[in-house]
């Protein structure tokens, strides 16, 4: 993944204005789930490496907005763009880095830039979608999967569809195992918000409940619990948890299987995702499924 790192710093160093450099300096762009995954289908060469450059901005540029519409402190276990400069440098450091993946998008083959501007029409409604869930306890399982193939999907759907388009295969197919293997893949970011520990998730455990993200474990919860439990569910929502309210949400949680429900759902988007490529044999593919479902971070 370094040749993708340096390309996307020798993109910004074109801009000419250290504060970016200085910005980026303090990003972490991941795993780079996109990249890998593009890479597996399309191969590398030096077109393949520079769209995987162009995916990662924009991926970085959505976490930075991300980071400062939730007003997050950490990123990965580090102190957030937004914390450690300002919302307002963050902001605009997201725009940049959004420009400029658009320029270099803009120099490649429209059908590519097409697919991936949509993609990022729809991340942005993504976004904007999971504000206002914040705002009440959504209990809709099929408006949780609306707004998570916005927010997240979409661009691993564009991401396995143009490294498709770059190799001659059935974009169909791909852009299929890309929208299963992305809503796999939150789902499980999911699930190990609740599961997870600080230390490993470098974020304090359960945090989505108390940022206003109803997730799909919670909404297989408040179907199971009944009148009383479901209005005290209500009442934790967004809110700072005491110890014993804590250990109720867990306790609830492990004596109505909703963890595992919510891991069964993703698996089976996982298989979906494997079902749509199987005439392909991509043991890469394969491996980049088996991964994402049973990480723990």
């Amino acid at each position: 993944m370094q040749i993708i790192d340096e390309l996307m710093e020798s993109f910004l160093k074109e801009l000419n204005y250290e504060p970016i450099m200085q910005m980026f300096s303090h990003t972490n762009s991941g795993k780079k789930l996109r990249s890998k995954l593009l890479l597996s289908i399309a191969g590398e060469n030096e077109l393949s490496y520079k769209l995987c450059a162009v995916i990662e901005l924009i991926h970085l540029a959505s976490l930075l907005h991300d980071d400062i519409i939730d007003e997050s402190e950490l990123r990965r276990g580090a102190k957030s763009v937004n914390a450690k400069f300002g919302a307002k440098n963050a902001l605009m450091l997201g725009d940049i880095l959004y420009s400029k993946a658009f320029y270099e998008l803009s120099l490649m083959d429209s059908k590519i830039a097409a697919v991936l501007s949509n993609a990022v029409v729809n991340l942005s409604i993504g976004e904007l979608m999971d504000i206002h869930l914040s705002l009440d306890f959504n209990a809709d399982k099929n408006t949780y999967l609306r707004m998570i193939y916005n927010k997240t999907a979409v661009l691993i759907e564009a991401s396995a569809r143009c490294g498709a388009i770059l190799a001659g295969f059935d974009e169909e197919a791909f852009k299929e195992y890309g929208k299963n293997l992305g809503l796999a893949f939150q789902m499980i970011d999911d699930i190990l918000d609740i599961r997870g520990d600080e230390h490993t998730l470098g974020k304090p455990a359960m945090h989505d409940f108390k940022e206003g993200k109803v997730t799909l474990a919670y909404i297989y919860l408040y179907e199971s619990l009944n009148d009383e439990e479901q209005l005290k569910l209500k009442k934790l929502f967004k809110k700072d948890l005491n110890i014993d309210e804590l250990e109720w949400l867990k306790l609830k949680l492990t004596q109505n299987q909703a963890l595992q429900k919510a891991a069964n759902e993703a698996k089976k988007y996982g298989n979906l995702a494997l079902e749509a490529i199987k005439h392909y044999e991509n043991p890469k593919l394969n491996e980049i499924i088996k991964a994402m479902l049973d990480r723990n971070f």
